[in-house]
């Protein structure tokens, strides 16, 4: 039950998105989550609309116009090896795809079942 946020510098092509999109997607059903269990979001923002420090708090290299924000909100309970294998995973991924990984920021959320209904006001889990 992922909802996978990415915030990005405008402007990125659909094919830039994509990528980074099915990389997130990838990595997330290698830990568990469902193929079809996909709902994905994008924000696209102007520079001044989307701020960050180039190296803050250990990056290796400058953050540059391609830096990637992905917020994952997801059921609470996974452990920290399952997020660690998520991240090593998913910069596997967008490395051989050309990304820069010190140009990529995860920040996982969790809430509990209890706070998720699909659709029709049901809850999954009471």
């Amino acid at each position: 039950m992922p909802l996978v946020t990415l915030t990005v510098r405008r402007p990125k092509t659909a094919a830039f998105k994509d990528t980074v999109l099915n990389s997130i997607h990838a990595a997330l059903v290698a830990t568990g989550v469902p193929q079809d269990d996909v709902f994905q979001r994008v924000l696209e923002l102007d520079a001044e609309d989307f701020r960050f420090h180039a190296r803050y708090p250990d990056a290796v290299t400058d953050r540059d116009e391609n830096f990637i924000l992905i917020d994952i909100l997801w059921s609470a309970g996974r452990s920290v090896k399952v997020k660690k294998a998520l991240l090593t995973d998913l910069m596997q991924k967008l490395q051989a795809q050309g990304f820069n990984p010190e140009n990529v920021m995860l920040v996982f959320k969790e809430t509990s079942w209890e706070n998720w209904s699909f659709s029709g006001g049901r809850l999954l889990h009471t």
